[in-house]
C-alpha cells in the first residue's frame, strides 16, 4: 500500500487552520523577523498563516507551495488579510529556484521531502550571509482527550499517536528517493551548513472549558486522523469501533458532548543562520 496525501483535498483545511493559528503565526513572526529584514520566503506555506503574519513586518514575502490549488487558497487568505505577497510553484525534490531571503521558514514540509537531509541544504542555500532558517518540525502531538473516557479502553489517544508513528514511518519509506534521517533537527541544520543553531518550542493551548467552536475543532481534527488510519491494519479493531461511537454525531458517546475535552500542544522551531562573510584582511 502506498501512503499519499491528495493536496488538493488538503487545502480548504489548510486555509481554515491558517485562519485558527493565525495568533501563534504572529508571535513566531515577533520572534523571527529583524528590522534589517527585506525578504522571506515561506517555503510549503500550505494555508499561508506563516506568510500573512510575515507579509505584516517584511517587504517582500515569497510563498511556495508544491500544490497549486493549495497556493490558490494560499492567494485567497492572504488577499483577505489585507497583506501582498509572491507566489511559487516549488518542488522540495528538486532545485528551488527562488531568490535569495532573510528568512526562510517551513512548517511541516521538509518531512514530506524524500531526502531531509538535502532538502535543509537546499533551503539553507536560499539564505543571505546572516540569513536564518527556521523550520517548525518536531514537538508534542496536540492532547485532547481524557486518559480513561468510559468507552473503550483507556488510553486510546496515546494508541491513536502510536499508529499514527507506525502510519508516518511507512509513508517515509515509500517517499521517492527516501533516505533515513537518524538523527534530530538541529543536528540536521548544522549539517545543512548552519550556526547558532537552537530551538525554541511554543504552547499552544485553548481555555478550558473549550468553547462550541473549539470543540468542533477538537473532533474535527481527530477525525481527519482517523481517515488516514481507518482502512489500514495500524488500529484494533476495538479500537476502531470505538473511534466510530466517537465521532459518530449520533451516538450518546459523540466527543462533541463532552465537557471535558482540551486542547494543548507543543511545537518547536528549529532555528539556523547561514555564516557571515568574513572581511579581506
Amino acid at each position: 500500500m502506498t501512503y499519499t496525501l491528495d493536496w488538493d483535498e488538503h487545502a480548504p483545511r489548510l486555509a481554515a487552520a491558517a485562519s485558527d493559528e493565525a495568533g501563534w503565526y504572529a508571535a513566531v513572526a515577533a520572534e523571527l523577523v529583524r528590522d534589517t529584514d527585506r525578504v522571506a520566503i515561506d517555503v510549503g506555506c500550505g494555508g499561508a498563516g506563516m506568510t500573512v503574519a510575515l507579509a505584516r513586518r517584511i517587504d517582500r514575502v515569497i510563498a511556495a507551495d508544491h500544490n497549486a490549488k493549495v497556493l490558490d487558497a494560499a492567494r485567497t487568505v492572504v488577499a483577505t488579510a489585507n497583506t501582498r505577497a509572491e507566489f511559487a510553484l516549488v518542488d522540495l525534490d528538486k532545485e528551488l529556484d527562488l531568490p535569495a531571503a532573510d528568512l526562510v521558514w517551513s512548517s511541516a514540509a521538509v518531512h514530506h521531502a524524500g531526502d531531509q537531509q538535502a532538502t535543509l541544504g537546499k533551503l539553507a542555500g536560499l539564505l543571505k550571509p546572516g540569513g536564518r532558517l527556521a523550520i517548525a518540525e518536531g514537538g508534542l502531538r496536540p492532547r485532547h482527550l481524557p486518559w480513561d473516557l468510559g468507552v473503550g479502553e483507556p488510553g486510546l489517544e496515546v494508541r491513536l499517536d502510536a499508529a499514527q508513528d507506525r502510519w508516518f514511518a511507512r509513508m517515509r519509506a515509500e517517499l521517492p528517493g527516501s533516505v533515513p534521517m537518524p538523527y534530530g533537527w538541529p543536528e540536521a541544520l548544522r549539517r545543512a551548513g548552519l550556526e547558532e543553531v537552537t530551538t525554541r518550542t511554543f504552547l499552544l493551548e485553548r481555555p478550558v472549558p473549550l468553547s462550541a467552536a473549539d470543540r468542533e475543532r477538537v473532533v474535527a481534527s481527530l477525525g481527519k486522523r482517523l481517515e488516514w488510519l481507518r482502512d489500514t491494519d495500524l488500529l484494533t479493531d476495538a479500537d476502531r469501533r470505538t473511534w466510530e461511537r466517537l465521532l459518530d454525531p449520533d451516538s450518546p458517546d459523540w466527543l462533541g458532548h463532552r465537557g471535558d475535552l482540551h486542547s494543548v500542544e507543543a511545537r518547536s522551531v528549529q532555528l539556523g543562520t547561514r555564516k557571515r562573510k568574513t572581511r579581506e584582511p
